[in-house]
């Protein structure tokens, strides 16, 4: 996130508010899920791993998704 310069709070307000558009429960360490969220009209993706156990989050990337790859309502990904 830091290296897209997508801000803490931005994060935050996606994992609030946002949606799970994705599941993965086979991931590992932690099942992690795909979420939708915009802020400021930015519509932002952000991948959590949850641990079950504690059921605490963490952020494994969050990035802007790239319209060319993602629908137009960046929910469903694009097929080449």
């Amino acid at each position: 996130m830091f290296e897209r310069q997508i801000e803490k709070g931005a994060v935050l307000a996606v994992i609030r508010h946002g949606e799970i558009i994705e599941s993965y429960p086979d991931d590992e360490p932690y099942p992690s899920f795909l979420m939708l969220g915009a802020v400021h009209d930015r519509p932002l993706h952000v991948v959590l791993g949850v641990d079950p156990e504690s059921n605490k989050a963490r952020v494994i990337t969050v990035y802007a998704p790239e319209p060319e790859l993602w629908g137009a309502d960046f929910r469903t990904r694009e097929m080449p």
